[in-house]
């Protein structure tokens, strides 16, 4: 596809960024609504088939009415010229087969989470009668976040299409349920079986079947008990190794029969809750026949007779075949024949119906595997085997840089000799586009937003009081203006709001301890102004606060304290009443709030007649006390009272 290339005269081709069997996937840009958005274009190869265009149309309209917060959307779809397409949501992030293979085996509760929210899609389909039926890690994207979504509704089929007629089974091998690999009719509990097998290479960082080729995997899926997850990794605990078992029952009746049942036992188990799931079964239903598909697992008690065949010995001959050695010794040879004969076809169909799933045709060419491969060792060795390159390149986070990240066909599928095989091959990451950072200073949030948006920058804004500068505009920002960032980098900034005020609770008369409750309930600061004398308010009650009304909380709100009532004392000795005459000391005295009377007169030869000889009592006096004075009756006369 060229650059720049316009689908429906609207979506605009930038790079390719990823491939499957039917079909690539470019990022482009919706000119009509400004948004980044990915398309998915069919192949050429299948563009002309009318069976693959009336697949393709039908994923589109089927992925379209479904809605869910993880399940990836799909906006539009249309025809171009020869070559259908589909318009989806653009997401940032790496699928879950890469971040295991990365990683490692995730932790259980993570596998938990991720199992939880692929039932969350899973539930959404299966309400709207559709299976997915290619459940796998390649086809669920970890976001940012740690969100997932799941993508490819590919080869998804409503149950009510006539295209559910076509036996084709389009799985991928590591994942397929035992009844898709027999060709048979499929419900839910098909994609609850590849969520299993999806949360058990989770759990132990690798799929519980693997072979040389596909066939011998799909096999398995059919024939072979897998070995428990906490054989793989210890870490794995037993409640969550039940869950995972439960999915992948050989027996579609024995696993969790719809995506909300297991999504509820899932919850259940992430929460802490206790989880009631049975110990799987251990024995596979129709143990006879099955395990003639199972050459790694029958027991072979004893080699062929002379003249028998390694089938009649298998059968006949097996430790696991039930029944007595009197019934093996009487057993004819005619049932013997009967058996090898039963055997040879199972086999046969059984390898008939795997060769439809992976998609073999006697009248192709393999087609070799070369992901991983650097572009001349794959170059060299398709070319080998009689197919034509076409070379793409794409950058990868990921992946080497010159090596061969994905291929179309895929290897092991086959295809005509001389055909092209595309193969796509790793730049490296992406070089990283920077950006200087916008000054927010003094904007609002709406024109910052534009702003750093314009800038290919992120967002995020948080209300802070603050008086000092306008209510409404940016204040500070994460990122000082001018600096260099990476493109999409998100620049926190803080928009001012005005300080809350609220009404000052009246304290006064209270005690100090009820006023300073009531305060700090407010949200307001006591401080504590001491105390004082009061004619209003009793010692120990709030006679005063600084502030009142409404303010801001966290004001400082000072108290005083009522000491109560002042008393007024006189120090007599300070009014020099001594020598005064009788009437100076009585005007002196009253002044100072004090009252006299004479206690006795008295002769002085130093102090003249009708004046204050001494006074009692002496030193401070409270306002009103009466002090006595004894009066000169002058030289050489007798006193008296």
């Amino acid at each position: 596809m060229e650059e720049q290339h316009v689908l429906g005269g609207r979506y605009v081709l930038k790079d390719r960024v990823g491939a499957g069997g039917m079909a690539s996937v470019y990022r482009a840009q919706d000119q009509v609504l400004d948004r980044t958005v990915a398309v998915k274009i069919m192949l050429p190869q299948y563009a002309g088939d009318a069976t693959f265009a009336a697949r393709f149309k039908q994923e589109a309209k089927a992925a379209a009415g479904l809605s869910s917060p993880y399940i990836v959307g799909v906006y539009d779809w249309g025809k171009d010229g020869d070559t259908y397409y589909i318009v989806m949501e653009y997401l940032r992030g790496t699928d879950l087969k890469s971040g295991v293979r990365s990683h490692g085996a995730l932790d259980p509760q993570k596998v938990a989470q991720i199992g939880s929210q692929i039932c969350g899609a899973l539930s959404v389909a299966h309400k709207h009668e559709i299976i997915h039926r290619d459940i796998k890690p390649q086809n669920i994207m970890v976001l940012p976040d740690g969100n997932i979504k799941v993508m490819d509704f590919g080869i998804a089929r409503a149950k009510n299409s006539h295209l559910t007629q076509d036996n084709n089974v389009l799985g991928t091998a590591h994942y397929v349920s035992p009844e898709q690999t027999r060709g048979q009719e499929l419900g839910p509990t098909s994609d609850i079986y590849s969520l299993g097998v999806v949360m058990y290479e989770c759990a132990t960082g690798q799929v519980p079947f693997d072979g040389d080729d596909a066939i011998s995997v799909a096999m398995k899926q059919v024939s072979e008990i897998p070995v428990p997850p906490s054989q793989m990794n210890p870490g794995v605990d037993p409640a969550l190794e039940r869950i995972i078992l439960k999915c992948m029952e050989k027996d579609p009746a024995n696993r969790f029969q719809s995506a909300d049942e297991l999504r509820e036992v899932l919850n259940s188990y992430i929460a802490g809750r206790a989880v009631d799931v049975p110990e799987p079964t251990r024995v596979i239903p129709g143990a006879a026949p099955t395990n003639l598909l199972n050459s790694h697992t029958q027991v072979m008690a004893k080699a062929a007779a002379p003249g028998q065949t390694a089938a009649a010995a298998r059968v006949g001959l097996s430790d696991s075949y039930a029944g007595t050695g009197e019934e093996k010794r009487g057993m004819g040879k005619g049932k013997v024949a009967a058996i090898v004969i039963a055997a040879i076809v199972l086999i046969a169909a059984a390898a008939f119906a795997i060769t439809n799933l992976i998609g073999n045709s006697a009248a192709g060419v393999n087609v070799p595997n070369v992901m991983g491969m650097t572009q001349d060792e794959a170059q060299s060795q398709l070319e080998e085997s009689g197919f034509t390159v076409k070379v793409e390149e794409q950058y990868s986070t990921d992946n080497d840089k010159g090596k061969v990240i994905d291929q179309t066909p895929k290897g092991g599928t086959t295809a005509d000799k001389g055909s092209a095989v595309t193969v796509v091959i790793s730049q490296g990451a992406e070089p990283v586009k920077t950006v200087s950072v916008p000054d927010l200073d003094g904007m609002t949030q709406s024109e910052a937003e534009a702003a750093l948006k314009a800038a290919n920058l992120t967002g995020k804004a948080t209300e802070v009081e603050n008086d000092d500068v306008d209510a409404g505009t940016v204040f500070w920002q994460s990122q000082d203006a001018g600096t260099t960032v990476d493109e999409g980098t998100e620049i926190e900034y803080q928009v001012a709001k005005a300080s809350e005020t609220v009404n000052v609770p009246g304290v006064l008369g209270k005690s100090y301890t009820e006023a300073s409750n009531a305060l700090s309930t407010a949200g307001f600061k006591v401080v504590n102004g001491g105390s004082d004398y009061s004619d209003d308010y009793a010692e120990g009650q709030v006679m005063s606060q600084s502030v009142t009304g409404s303010a801001k909380k966290g004001t400082e709100v000072t108290l005083v304290v009522s000491k109560g009532p002042k008393t007024l004392t006189v120090n007599v000795d300070n009014l020099g009443l001594v020598g005064m005459t009788q009437q100076r000391a009585q005007r002196t005295l009253a002044a100072a709030g004090l009252k006299y009377y004479v206690s006795s007169n008295e002769s002085s030869s130093t102090v003249p007649s009708g004046s204050v000889i001494s006074y009692s009592p002496g030193g401070e006096q409270e306002a009103g006390a009466t002090i006595s004075l004894v009066i000169s009756t002058g030289s050489g006369t007798g006193g008296g009272n």
